[in-house]
């Protein structure tokens, strides 16, 4: 079993140091989707290359920055940029945010993500509430980090995701005239998209939308007390989907038409929670 605590014990030591306070709330933003943490006030901001041992983002789209920001009367953790792991890490060192947040006092957590979607439905610009993951890829390496889970920590995990901060996101939506989906996000471990075959297959199985992060950031998160809620920004169709070849930059593109949107939900999210 990998000691996470041991691992980072220096690192969580010095954002501590660094902290300006204690934050209620975490956010991952993910990739396109960064600039939210422009759009709030920043108390202090730190670069994750300062930080000895924080592995480096190699994606477009992760700026690389550990925020400490405030918006609607809340103390907020904010990254900006997440580690992947087909960028050749270790499941460890790619819930380190989470790892953080939960070091750092929060309570709360809300992912978010790119993804491809999978289900007919959904077009690109959608935003998705995951209801529901898949952990089936990462239970070797979930295992290694979190060894055998205590009752207490398996009734957290069922917790996922969040009822409450569900409810709050769902009420958000309706504040904002945001039509906001649901559905189940399948994880898969990169680094190439996923052939035809396998989204057709992903589609017979219930899932709704596909990506390469979140889901061992969620479980971590919830095994260890944080209500966790995740949302997709569909960016693309996955393959088979459109006859139309993937490519990062419709990623980015997307994500970049659909921000304003997405901070109007998040940031009334935030009000309300």
């Amino acid at each position: 079993m990998i000691n996470i605590n041991s691992k980072y014990e220096s690192l969580i030591s010095e954002l501590k140091t660094q902290s300006p306070f204690e934050p209620e709330l975490a956010m991952v933003l993910g990739s396109g989707l960064g600039d939210f943490a422009d759009s709030i006030e920043t108390v202090k901001s730190i670069p994750t290359s300062s930080l000895k041992g924080y592995p480096k983002s190699t994606v477009q789209g992760h700026e690389g920055y550990i925020h400490f920001s405030k918006y609607g009367g809340k103390n907020l953790l904010i990254f900006q940029g997440r580690i992947h792991f087909y960028e050749g890490y270790n499941l460890y060192e790619c819930i380190l945010p989470s790892h953080i947040a939960v070091s750092l006092g929060c309570k709360k957590i809300i992912l978010t993500n790119a993804a491809g979607g999978i289900n007919t439905n959904f077009v690109p610009g959608d935003l998705m509430l995951i209801k529901s993951t898949n952990s089936i890829n990462l239970m070797k390496e979930l295992t290694e980090v979190l060894g055998v889970p205590t009752p207490e920590e398996k009734n957290n995990f069922l917790n996922f995701p969040s009822e409450y901060i569900n409810s709050k996101i769902h009420e958000a939506a309706l504040d904002e005239k945001i039509h906001l989906k649901e559905g189940v996000y399948w994880f898969g471990k990169g680094p190439s998209y996923e052939t035809p075959a396998e989204i057709k297959m992903m589609a017979k199985f219930g899932n709704d939308a596909v990506g390469m992060s979140t889901v061992h950031e969620a479980i971590y998160a919830a095994v260890k007390g944080l209500e966790v809620s995740a949302i997709s920004c569909i960016t693309n169709y996955a393959a088979g989907i459109s006859p139309n070849k993937l490519d990062h930059s419709e990623v980015m593109e997307t994500a970049e038409n659909v921000k304003g949107k997405f901070e109007r939900l998040i940031k009334r999210v935030v009000e309300l929670l």
